[in-house]
Order: structure tokens, then sequence, then C-alpha cells
């Protein structure tokens, strides 16, 4: 098997997608023979809830699911453990609310074998209108990018693509798409005491921001990343922003609920704690200024936000739990 292809479902989120990416993704497999690949799709949904499993009965894929939400990181790891057993060298993390083109993975897989210090390669992201049915020329993600200070960006995002960043440099793919090799990934799995098989995800990030989190350990183990530019994938965002300054990052963020801006705020906090130690000191300034300032506006404007202390503290004294 050259290709495993991994794809977490979850209620409504999902099932209303599948019938326009199923067959987006059938299309772009279909360079390959049958026995070339395999697609697994975890089922995050309570085990009472039953359409995600009605819309992909009677599909070419390995179907996962304990009964009930594990989150991103978790779930993705039994996808990535189940893939590795089976001898897949590469693994394509996608999700279901997008549409890939035909030609899109065909492409991730030259790149990637074609260039073999290479740990991940990104598909460029473009905005899908999913309730007008209008794929658009605004950027989702050009990939990700690292900021003084831990900060991690979707390069390009909310601007029209006109080709500007067709040739810069990332530090890996978006957790919406991404093509991994996977001796790369064996290479910086994590491995806690008590538990069966390798974390290649962070568990403790539930959701939103453990693309980051991967992208940074390869990027520390001295593995490469790149855009390829003429892969697209087409991505309706649930918590779009539209540029990045301070008023467009104050708008969007109100426009999200409090439960991703609670998982945002929680992980880009054991994001700080678990890479402290390898900043240098002017990384280490921006991000105590930025810490300080996060809790000021919590303490003002998100006080709900104020208990997560207490689990960043958990976080901060259990990772001498990690080999």
């Amino acid at each position: 098997m050259k290709l495993a292809v991994g794809v977490i479902v979850y209620k409504e989120a999902s099932v209303k997608y599948l019938a326009d990416f199923l067959p987006s993704l059938r299309q772009a497999l279909s360079f390959l023979p049958a026995d070339d690949y395999r697609v697994y799709v975890f089922d995050n949904s309570p085990s009472e809830y039953s359409k995600n499993r009605e819309m992909l009965a009677g599909q070419s894929l390995e179907y996962l699911g304990v009964g009930k939400n594990l989150g991103f990181g978790q779930a993705y790891n039994v996808l990535l453990r189940a893939a590795r057993t089976a001898g897949a060298p590469y693994f394509l993390i996608i999700n279901p609310d997008t549409l890939l083109a035909s030609d899109t993975i065909r492409k991730l897989l030259a790149a990637l074998e074609k260039e073999p210090a290479l740990a991940s390669v990104s598909p460029k992201i473009l905005r899908w209108d999913f309730a007008s049915r209008q794929k658009t020329k605004i950027i989702d993600s050009a990939g990700l990018i690292l900021k003084r200070g831990l900060r991690f960006q979707d390069l390009g995002q909310g601007l029209e693509d006109r080709g500007q960043f067709d040739s810069a440099s990332i530090l890996g793919p978006s957790g919406a798409a991404g093509l991994f090799r996977f001796s790369a990934l064996d290479k910086i799995a994590e491995h806690p005491r008590g538990t069966a098989g390798p974390h290649y995800f962070d568990e403790s990030f539930f959701m939103y921001k453990e693309d980051c989190d991967l992208a940074y350990r390869l990027f520390l183990a001295g593995y490469k990343s790149c855009l390829v530019p003429d892969a697209l994938v087409y991505h309706d965002r649930t918590a779009a922003v539209s540029g990045h300054g301070f008023w467009r990052t104050i708008f969007s963020r109100y426009r999200k609920s409090r439960q991703i801006r609670a998982w945002s705020h929680l992980n880009q906090h054991f994001i700080y704690v678990k890479y402290w130690k390898k900043q240098n000191f002017i990384s280490k300034v921006f991000i105590v200024v930025r810490v300080v300032l996060i809790f000021i506006f919590s303490l003002i404007l998100e006080q709900f936000l104020l208990k997560q202390y207490r689990e960043i503290w958990r976080y901060y004294r259990g990772l001498t739990n990690i080999k």
C-alpha cells in the first residue's frame, strides 16, 4: 500500500458535506490502483448518532469509532496507528468539509516523493462557500507559518490568491489538508507513559492548534515542508478569519463560539509551556508579553477562560511523564 487517507467525521458538522466530499476524494484517488491506497474514517459521533455511518455504508473504506468524541488529535492517532500497521509510507490528513481538485493527491505525492528532506507538503487551500456552492479565490491556508513568540498563522488567510505565496516557505500544512511522510512522523512521535502505541499528535490538544504543535515538532527535528501551489483543496472553514490585522482578528474572534475560543486559548498556552525551554531570549520576551496581555484581556472581557489556567498548570506538571 502506498497511501493511507485519514478522515474524521462528527455528527451534523460532517454529514452535510459527505455527498460532495466523497466523490471528490474518489476522483482524486483514481490515478492509483485500488490496492495502493486505503481510506480510514474515524467517527467521533456518539453511538446513537447514525447518519454518518449510514452515508459511509457501502463505501470502500475502513470505518472506526468508539461511540464518543475523542477530539482531533486522539482520533487521528488511532487512524495513524492503523495506517502504520498496514505499512503505508504516506498519510493524507483531510477534512470532510473540503473538495479536492482531481489531481491534488497526485501532485502532493509527486512532491513528497521527489524530495526526501520533506516531512510534509501542503496543498493550496482556498475558501469553499458551501452555502452558495461556490469555489472562491480567497485563500484559506497556504500552509502554516511561525511568527516570533510561538505564534502560528495560516499563510495568506483571507487574501485573494494571485500566486503571491506560491514560493513562500512554510512550517507545515494546516490540519484541514496535508500529506505526511510516515518515517518522519515516527521520528517525532511521543510515547507518554502508560499509553498504548505512539502519539503522533499530542492528545492534550482536544481541538485546535494540534497541527501547529505537530508542524513545530517536525521543524525542531530538522524536517522541512513546502507548499504545492497547484494542488488545490477548497475548504468551508467554520472559524474563518479574514486577514491578520488587529481589528479583523478581534472581530473574527467574536464570531467564534466560546468553545472554539476556549480550545484555542488553552492549546496556545500548552504550546508556550511545551516549548519554552527551546526559545531564545527574544522569543521568550514576546511570549511573556503576549501571555500577560492575554491574561488581562481574559480578566476584563472573557472571564470564562480564567478557569483554564489550572489546566495549563496541570499540563506543565504532566510533561514530566513524556519519555
